[in-house]
């Protein structure tokens, strides 16, 4: 593993260039704002009288079109749905991309699919921090920062890793830690972490406790607490010390049940889905299912969404939340 800190990177590499940031959302916001507060010149596009527009007028940015943008920056970094991407790219960015110019991403999804394929005189670049934007944005302002992902997938420049490992800086990554990787490790790997584990493994593990204690004739509220509340308390333990600080936190109980217990849920049957579902990530069959979906206006998306927000664990957490006063501030 190559890792990279504030020392290995040269902030003097971006200073006369323009940074064009394609969209003012969560990354979005954060990276303009940790850009301008670290000396940059930063640009930002979004869509006309939209609300991210008004935000990013409110915070002191000139805003322009991405066709408007991308014409200006040297560096494009496109921080926006990967759904919306390949549409924007070509429409509004591809054209106006010049040679030398540097193509910038925060995940590897178009490129290592196909989506987006961008000309061969420019390099391609992706900056991942491993955190959502609120987080990027806060941790630099306290001199500190969120480990970044580094990957290049073109480079005529020669100066690529650099360039990345300059922008990395700006935002605060190197403060933390920048891992080389690729676009294809990053995608892959990212995918399957979301649909087995942290989206979709975890999110069903807990429907499933709960209909399974409700359905028992447990109150719904006992349910909630045991398996979706306490969830918090169990994944920050783990987040600040591994599972041994959460092992060493527990009741001697509860520590012998997921030795003995927790095989039983996560079984060999379990292990043979997640290797079904790395294989269709791996071979693109999920990114095609998921380019299909958006172009038939997300029928399963939507009706699927709107399922898990009508489900009993969502209508309960709703009433018990209001008793946490904590938690509005």
């Amino acid at each position: 593993m190559k890792l990279y800190y504030d020392s290995d990177a040269d902030l003097n590499l971006l200073k006369d260039k323009k940074i064009a940031i394609i969209g003012f959302g969560s990354q979005g916001h954060a990276h303009a704002l940790n850009h301008r507060e670290s000396g940059l010149d930063a640009v930002v596009a979004e869509l006309p009288g939209s609300t991210a527009w008004k935000m990013a007028e409110e915070n002191g940015f000139e805003v322009k079109t991405a066709e408007k943008a991308a014409k200006e920056g040297d560096i494009v970094m496109i921080l926006l749905p990967d759904e919306y991407q390949p549409e924007i790219y070509y429409r509004d960015i591809a054209e106006n991309l010049k040679d030398g110019n540097t193509l910038m991403f925060a995940h590897g999804f178009n490129i290592h699919y196909g989506q987006i394929v961008p000309p061969p005189k420019v390099d391609v670049v992706m900056i991942a921090p491993k955190g959502p934007g609120h987080l990027v944005r806060r941790l630099y302002t306290e001199n500190s920062g969120v480990p970044c992902l580094l990957a290049v997938y073109q480079n005529p420049s020669g100066k690529a890793k650099e360039l990345g490992l300059a922008y990395a800086k700006s935002i605060g990554g190197t403060r933390a830690g920048v891992i080389e990787t690729s676009f294809r490790e990053e995608t892959e790997t990212d995918l399957f972490g979301e649909q087995a584990v942290l989206c979709g493994g975890v999110v069903e593990l807990m429907r499933a406790g709960f209909e399974t204690l409700v359905e028992a004739g447990y109150q719904p509220e006992m349910a909630y607490f045991e398996c979706l509340h306490e969830m918090k308390l169990i994944v920050d333990l783990i987040y600040e010390g591994g599972i041994s600080k959460m092992n060493d936190s527990i009741s001697n109980t509860a520590e012998y049940g997921e030795y003995t217990r927790g095989p039983r849920i996560i079984n060999a049957k379990t292990r043979e889905e997640m290797k079904r579902m790395l294989k269709e990530i791996q071979g693109g069959e999920f990114a095609k299912e998921w380019v299909l979906e958006n172009r038939a206006n997300r029928p399963v998306f939507n009706a699927s969404r709107n399922n898990s927000r009508n489900h009993p664990i969502e209508k309960v957490g709703i009433n018990l939340r209001e008793m946490m006063s904590w938690l509005k501030k």
